[in-house]
């Protein structure tokens, strides 16, 4: 059996595929990369060039494959689908959201994989761990500190490796054909409870200082990628001011209540809990040296 992974040089996406290599399952793993020169796989990975945004370059990449994960492009995900059908792909995974889950959002791409008539499993993840890696790494390296407006803010974030062990699971597994489920960390933590757990994984104090919003949206901002990306979608959480929507797009007090859960999905689909955030710190602790 060959599986076709695609944002296979994502955060998941590598996991996704170094779960699918242990497996012990004997399939062949295809990742899916817009430039293979860089993607830097494990060996005994077929790697194809193309890219979701562009699904004439996708042409081919379906041959001789069997089930996919599928990265959500939703602009084109309509034709991504269809190419693979066509070709003879019969499962899908959908990665997903959780807020999909709550009546908060909504993802096409699931919706255009179940009309596909394959067989599909949605994977829905609340906030991953890792964005903390990319929002507070290069403070912590350069300086052991944390710069952010809310100490107080809580979230239930899910490793990316327990994503990825969902995804395999509902592309392995026959049991979990026609089932969304939906992913966080197994407890409810404040950004200070975090920092701390980083500093115990370094062995060494990572300091929280408390700035305003435009203070940390413009330290955001300087340091580029990620969190420039995503700086006003973090600070803006906190728009909610614990009694009513606030906001066109909101959330009320019930509608946080929801968001910031611990979920059961994994450890029912699993047999295990999922992994806490302080052993997401250890995992990543030579990330934030």
């Amino acid at each position: 059996m060959r599986i076709l992974v695609t944002g296979a040089t994502g955060g998941v996406g590598r996991c996704v595929v170094r779960q699918l290599l242990d497996s012990g399952s004997g399939v062949t793993v295809r990742a899916l990369t817009r430039d293979p020169a860089r993607a830097d796989f494990p060996a005994g990975v077929e790697v194809v060039r193309g890219d979701l945004e562009d699904p004439a370059s996708l042409r081919g990449v379906f041959d001789g494959v069997d089930r996919m994960h599928v990265f959500p492009v939703e602009d084109t995900a309509a034709e991504t689908i269809a190419l693979a059908r066509a070709a003879g792909v019969s499962r899908a995974t959908v990665l997903s959201a959780a807020a999909v889950t709550t009546g908060h959002s909504v993802n096409p791409v699931e919706q255009i994989v179940e009309d596909s008539g394959m067989e599909w499993t949605h994977v829905r993840p609340g906030e991953f761990m890792t964005n903390k890696l990319h929002l507070w790494g290069p403070s912590v390296r350069a300086e052991r500190v944390v710069r952010y407006p809310f100490p107080d803010e809580q979230g239930v974030p899910v490793h990316e490796e327990d994503v990825a062990t969902m995804i395999v699971a509902g592309l392995l597994e026959d049991r979990h054909v026609g089932k969304a489920y939906t992913l966080t960390g197994p407890t409810v933590l404040t950004v200070r409870e975090q920092v701390a757990a980083i500093g115990a994984a370094l062995g060494e104090e990572v300091r929280f200082e408390e700035v305003t919003r435009e203070e940390a949206r413009e330290l955001m901002k300087a340091q580029g990628g990620f969190a420039a990306e995503h700086a006003d979608m973090f600070l803006g959480y906190a728009d909610y001011d614990g009694s009513e929507a606030s906001g066109e797009d909101g959330y009320s007090e019930e509608d946080w209540s929801e968001l910031l859960k611990p979920w059961p999905d994994f450890e029912e689909a699993t047999g295990r809990p999922p992994r806490d955030f302080a052993q997401w710190a250890r995992d990543r602790a030579d990330d934030f040296r």
